[in-house]
């Protein structure tokens, strides 16, 4: 058992804990107090609680934290890329999320304003290199890359900023990446990197070999674009190179990052991602159902160890996002939980090219905490039947 309270406001009882840094895989009760972490351990005393919650056959992990997602657009329009935070959060065990280049300097004040400040879960961002924010036709102009901005609002809001991004730069040279790299040497953070190779002008194994730094991201690492396997189906020799530079790979799923044909010998041959994300917007979120159980749930059907899965789902991303406070069922820790349920079957799932593979185990999401609040309940754990009430009911807690 670690830590101890002589009381709690809320026990989780006969969960499976896995909670990849502090090593712990196995049944366990989770106390909770103040919205912080109390105790980790099997047979918490009861008697020591306000509330009991049976959550057995579930796992309950760290809450999820997803590096790679929209939910702020720089253009007010009905056809904005954003998925509101919370809505698709809260419901997949997800209780961060880092927004990926949406905004920009000058687009930082709004975003704060309509997303970070009033949303449950946490928000986390990675600032664009360009000046606006993730509007396409500005993310090619240079006079919108501009280093010194990008730095002055690192600096100005590093309560949520964690890095720079750089995306959807289409003309041949590296402005775009090389921009973003410096702007993330200069305020001290990761750069990820969301960038077409092209053969002759912006190989990829340039990128990884000669533009990224160590702790820098490579996103959408099993896309089509990417030219990550080989004519006999191999992947590419740079690409382990470049893992061993130091430069991270993310899962990115979206609406063309996660291609079968890619993932599959990729893993096999063991290029696993260093984090598992969504890219969640409007483009992946039904179709794909690219949330983070679903594509943690491809992950595990490719070979990966349930384990690994979820500390590449939470301790890990926090980590290299400079936040390894998060992602841990710490006593003292924030106690933000996800209830995962298991289940064995046969399952489609579908890649961002609307293409399937067949797997045997789904992660679908039950339970959801965010500083010790339950937010997300679908299984309606520890509500009482409607006809075991007085007649007069309404008062009754969610």
């Amino acid at each position: 058992m670690t830590g101890s309270s002589s009381t709690y406001d809320l026990l989780l009882r006969g969960g499976h804990v896995i909670d990849p840094a502090n090593k712990i895989d196995g049944k366990s009760d989770v106390a909770i107090s103040g919205g912080k972490i109390a105790a980790v351990g099997p047979n918490l005393d009861a008697s020591q609680t306000t509330r009991v919650l049976d959550v057995a056959g579930l796992y309950l992990t760290p809450g999820l934290v997803d590096i790679h997602t929209h939910a702020f657009s720089a253009l007010d329009r009905g056809t904005s890329p954003t998925v509101p935070a919370d809505q698709y959060a809260l419901p997949t065990g997800v209780t961060t999320v880092v927004d990926c280049g949406s905004s920009g300097a000058s687009t930082l004040g709004a975003f704060r304003d309509l997303v970070v400040t009033p949303t449950k879960c946490r928000v986390l961002a990675f600032v664009n290199i360009c000046s606006t924010g993730m509007i396409v036709d500005c993310e090619q102009r240079l006079d919108n890359l501009k280093i010194e901005t990008c730095v002055a609002a690192v600096e100005a809001n590093r309560d949520f900023i964690v890095g720079v991004k750089s995306a959807h730069y289409y003309p041949p040279g590296w402005e775009s990446v090389d921009r973003a790299v410096e702007a993330g040497k200069l305020a001290n953070v990761p750069v990820m990197v969301d960038s077409r190779s092209y053969a002759d002008t912006r190989p990829y194994d340039e990128l990884l070999l000669e533009h990224l730094r160590p702790g820098d991201f490579v996103t959408h690492m099993y896309r089509a674009y990417h030219p990550t396997i080989d004519d006999n189906g191999k992947v590419q020799p740079y690409i382990f190179e470049g893992r061993k530079r130091g430069v991270l790979f993310d899962v990115g799923h979206g609406a063309a990052g996660f291609l079968w044909r890619n993932a599959v010998p990729s893993m096999d041959q063991g290029f696993y991602p260093d984090s598992i994300s969504t890219d969640i917007h409007h483009g992946c979120f039904f179709l794909q159902r690219a949330n983070m159980p679903m594509t943690m749930s491809k992950i595990l059907n490719l070979g990966m160890p349930l384990t690994e899965v979820i500390e590449r789902s939470t301790t890990i991303p926090a980590k290299l996002v400079g936040h390894p406070e998060l992602g841990t069922l710490s006593v003292g820790a924030e106690a933000d939980i996800a209830g995962l349920a298991l289940e064995e079957g046969e399952f489609p799932f579908v890649d961002s090219y609307r293409t399937v593979k067949m797997g045997t185990r789904r992660l679908d999401c039950r339970l959801t905490l965010r500083a010790g609040k339950v937010e997300w309940n679908s299984d309606a754990r520890g509500l009482s039947p409607w006809d075991s009430l007085p007649g007069d009911y309404m008062g009754q807690p969610v």
